[in-house]
């Protein structure tokens, strides 16, 4: 009996360490920290030096359950009807997105792009992998259509963590401004990507992964709301019915390119796929600037006049 108890306590134990590891914000040593020196030499450093020198306008609003206050930064392009919400990847800020506002102000659009909850300068106490977060997202888009008003037509595009928020996103009641979605290299779910992470970063075979997977997905569901299997982008896409772009680096292995092909069957709506060749996880836009651009505005041409 005594073995029994002290093996449940060390699981219980690993269990909140990964919780920790995963869901709480702070230092992450398996992430890359990106250079904020901008070079010359970067093949996206015309985009990127245009985000540091434009003005950007401070959006502040509550979270959905109004615990947090949210940061976002709102770029107009003038007199344009066209709104993208650009959503970061997991502990990405804002910032680090600025590409991608310059990618779609390039094609005339204004940009709002919020740091999700507990990122950046967003409040928040965990990282919701998107499932929390896509309430958020609804409610930037009403404030998009209350500070612009109804004719805007509103795309909502991600990478990442954001790609995948952008999915689940898909599946909510939406105003019938929203006309599109792009998402690039999400995962299918959050308990197939914490999965799929616990083997890559510290070589775990099937045991112990479960039980401590469904360890920790017990104790997110005690702090943050959710269980990890319930956080699916294949279910919301079941329920979406609105064109979706899927990008997927063709040599990602953070969030494996074979994702990508089950997200793209669970659509309903009109959707395109490009596999960006051999590029890693979220560098599809700087390995492949023209062809990236090329991609995102053909196929919202086609929803978006």
């Amino acid at each position: 009996m005594t073995v029994v108890v002290l093996i449940c306590l060390i699981f219980t134990g690993a269990g909140f360490y990964f919780f920790k590891v995963a869901c709480v914000p702070g230092h992450k040593s398996f992430l890359s920290s990106s250079s904020k020196v901008l070079k010359k030499s970067d093949p996206l450093y015309k985009q990127k030096k245009w985000f540091k020198q434009v003005d950007k306008e401070k959006w502040y609003m509550q979270s959905a359950d109004d615990k947090y206050r949210l940061d976002a930064n709102y770029i107009p392009s003038k007199n344009s009807h066209k709104t993208a919400i650009i959503l970061p990847g997991y502990m990405n800020v804002k910032e680090d997105m600025g590409k991608y506002d310059a990618l779609f102000h390039e094609l005339g659009y204004n940009t709002l792009t919020p740091d999700p909850r507990a990122q950046g300068k967003s409040q928040g106490k965990y990282i919701g992998y998107g499932w929390v977060e896509k309430a958020d997202i609804k409610k930037w888009i009403n404030r998009v259509l209350a500070k612009n008003g109804p004719n805007q037509q509103i795309v909502v595009f991600g990478v990442s963590m954001g790609g995948a928020t952008t999915m689940m996103v898909s599946g909510l009641q939406l105003p019938k401004q929203v006309k599109a979605f792009v998402e690039d290299c999400g995962y299918t779910s959050v308990k197939d990507e914490i999965e799929h992470e616990a083997g890559v970063l510290y070589n775990m075979p099937a045991f112990p992964r479960f039980p401590l997977v469904e360890i920790l997905s017990g104790i997110n569901r005690v702090k943050v709301g959710y269980f990890l299997k319930d956080g699916s982008s294949i279910n919301q896409l079941h329920k979406n019915h609105r064109p979706m772009l899927f990008i997927h680096g063709g040599n990602d292995t953070f969030v494996p390119t074979k994702m990508v092909y089950r997200n793209y069957r669970a659509t309903k709506g009109p959707k395109q796929l490009w596999i960006a060749p051999k590029s890693k996880h979220a560098h599809s836009y700087e390995d492949h600037p023209a062809a990236y651009k090329a991609h995102v505005s053909q196929f919202l041409a086609q929803y978006i006049k």
